[in-house]
């Protein structure tokens, strides 16, 4: 190999679990009843989601009926997908005093996990409201990620976890060209830039009922299931593998990684991709 051909290679990129370099995360807010039909679709095909949850907010038929408390709890206790802070009351965090803020937030949490007995550090910021301020106080809150409503059109993963934007919305004319081009392309058709993509797909369920367009998510889930290329996972677990991958220690010439991370690694670096066991160091090959 060429000095100049290998230079190009030197980079190292990320990969999913499995050494997929293609994941796809779904979002869905307020707990409502047409969550029921979402989680029978999603099962079905594979996919995973995370439901951001209010938790004062129960059996509101007017406001896009919403579950009682105990059908929240059943429909979200057990299976493969995550429940995330939503605000206690869903208002926005960036219009009240910050105490008040952080109450809205320690409360939905505190919720969260005393009834799904799980660590809860996500969320998705009701009406988009946050600013600076808010995204320090959760950060001291512990809450790790946090999802906004503007839609980025890319497979780019955050540079900020506390302001992840999504790909896009179900119901946006762009979703379309979006999945066609992410199944049709992949990272490695590129040469130099080869990050791996992430397809974030978010919205309520409810809007589903309301445009009579459940076939839009069918299709969506029919179109991206069974392909083999593709890690599907929730927003927390999207999350901790990318943290996983930046606590990943490298020598100083780039040829020796030790993973510190509780969980297997992958990456690619010169056109093969490496597991990177937990707790274990790896010689990259000098072919």
């Amino acid at each position: 190999m060429s000095k100049v051909f290998r230079q190009m290679f030197e980079e190292k990129y990320m990969r999913f679990p499995g050494g997929l370099s293609k994941a796809v995360t779904l979002s869905y807010d307020d707990g409502v009843q047409a969550d029921k039909r979402l989680l029978q679709i999603i099962d079905k095909y594979g996919l995973k989601c995370t439901f951001n949850l209010n938790s004062t907010l129960f059996d509101c038929a007017n406001w896009h009926d919403r579950m009682d408390e105990e059908q929240t709890i059943a429909a979200f206790k057990d299976g493969p997908h995550e429940v995330a802070i939503h605000g206690a009351r869903h208002i926005f965090l960036n219009k009240v005093p910050l105490p008040e803020a952080a109450r809205e937030v320690l409360l939905n949490r505190d919720w969260l996990e005393h009834n799904f007995g799980r660590i809860v550090r996500g969320m998705a910021y009701a009406y988009n409201g946050y600013n600076d301020d808010i995204k320090r106080m959760l950060a001291d809150l512990g809450v790790a990620y946090a999802r906004t409503t503007k839609s980025a059109y890319s497979f780019g993963l955050p540079q900020d976890f506390l302001e992840w934007n999504p790909t896009v919305h179900h119901n946006e004319a762009q979703l379309g060209e979006l999945v066609q081009r992410f199944v049709s392309a992949s990272p490695e058709d590129e040469f130099k830039h080869r990050e791996p993509w992430l397809f974030y797909m978010w919205g309520h369920s409810y809007e589903y009922d309301d445009q009579n367009n459940w076939n839009l998510l069918e299709d969506f889930c029919k179109t991206l299931s069974g392909r083999g290329d593709i890690w599907f996972a929730t927003n927390g677990e999207v999350y901790s593998y990318v943290q996983a991958y930046k606590s990943l220690v490298f020598s100083l010439d780039g040829e020796r990684v030790f993973n510190p991370s509780c969980m297997p690694v992958y990456i690619e670096i010169r056109g093969k991709v490496y597991k990177i066991p937990s707790g274990e160091s790896v010689l990259f090959g000098l072919e």
